[in-house]
């Protein structure tokens, strides 16, 4: 675990006790999913969570009734015989925030016999609510080139939570927030004017990096990227470690990319205490067509930044589409809202 730089803990807490307890937390409802027991993955989750998951609907799973209603049918089937294990996890805490990444073993065992370094990623932004840790945020999500082939029990069985709950739950798209990003129920009480200063900074932010990378500039769009970034991309490898890493696959894509596109967060929620904050929303990218029409593409971005020396970087960065039930592929082409097929 890592605090941030000239970071506090709540008084009468160590920095080793937030790592223990957060890490603990993690441990117990990886040890809940694995056993099949929903109470145990139920605990410790905030009533307001957004899941994106790896199957739809898009806009993810969004408040603590829906993500109880994704979990059965996964876990009937986890309690048959498949393992869900932590293999590699990390933990940056400030004071009321906090984020973990980690990579998790998830199949059957004849599955990763087949596949032995496939691997789910996992990001999870966390809260200090009254003196407890929730998590608020959850994604989950494979690299598309290493996807398991069969998503599930069967061929026709989503491989992971939420293939059908939470579908109707939330139809009206994203609901993250107003166009800034917040909502005042996700407000925590006591909300400061450096918080507020620190949201516009980081929505700033995003608009040059944004703006830099539709530009196809190179350089301006690695300005806010922390040399120890950790990314989860779309395509594998499982992650890219170091901005050095992140810059390669950045350099290799980005000819590609129409300088005509808008790229956009339209409804981001930023969490933010002192110098960690962890944001999320769905990514939408306009591309015009020659025939004066526009395609459009969604996909769910998690992002992590750490404020030093005054500057917020991004030091991690989780990108997934959902994976279409049916075909175990990237459904590009779904909406906010549009109900999944399969």
């Amino acid at each position: 675990m890592t605090t941030p730089p000239g970071h506090t803990t709540a008084p009468g807490v160590t920095a080793a006790d937030t790592e223990r307890h957060i890490t603990e937390l993690i441990h117990r409802w990886v040890a809940a999913v694995d056993a099949g027991d929903l109470a145990g993955v139920l605990a410790g989750r905030d009533d307001d969570i957004v899941m994106f998951d790896v199957p739809p609907p898009d806009q993810g799973v969004r408040g603590i009734d829906a993500y109880r209603a994704a979990w059965p049918a996964f876990l009937a089937w986890q309690r048959g015989g498949a393992r869900f294990e932590l293999a590699d996890l990390t933990v940056t805490a400030g004071q009321d925030v906090a984020f973990a990444h980690a990579l998790l073993r998830c199949g059957t065992e004849g599955g990763l016999a087949e596949a032995p370094g496939v691997r789910l990623r996992l990001t999870l932004g966390l809260r200090r609510r009254s003196g407890r840790w929730v998590v608020t945020h959850e994604h989950h999500s494979f690299p598309l080139r290493d996807a398991p082939a069969t998503p599930g029990p069967d061929a026709g069985t989503d491989h992971h939570p939420g293939r059908d709950a939470g579908r109707d739950a939330d139809t009206g798209g994203d609901t993250g927030g107003d166009t800034g990003g917040d909502t005042e129920k996700r407000r925590p009480a006591g909300r400061t004017a450096g918080t507020e200063q620190a949201h516009r900074q980081i929505r700033a932010l995003f608009d040059r990096w944004f703006e830099r990378t539709t530009a196809g500039d190179l350089d301006g769009l690695m300005e806010p990227i922390a040399a120890e970034v950790v990314s989860y991309e779309h395509d594998g490898p499982l992650e890219y470690r170091g901005a050095a890493a992140v810059r390669e696959v950045c350099a290799r894509n980005l000819p590609a990319a129409p300088r005509s596109a808008e790229w956009t967060v339209p409804q981001m929620t930023v969490v933010s205490d002192g110098d960690l904050a962890v944001a999320w929303g769905l990514d939408r990218v306009r591309l015009p067509g020659p025939d004066g029409t526009t395609q459009e593409m969604w996909s769910r971005g998690t992002r992590v930044l750490r404020r030093t020396g005054g500057s917020w970087s991004m030091i991690h960065q989780h990108l997934s589409s959902p994976r279409d039930p049916a075909t175990g592929q990237a459904a590009t082409t779904l909406r906010p809202g549009t109900p999944p097929t399969g």
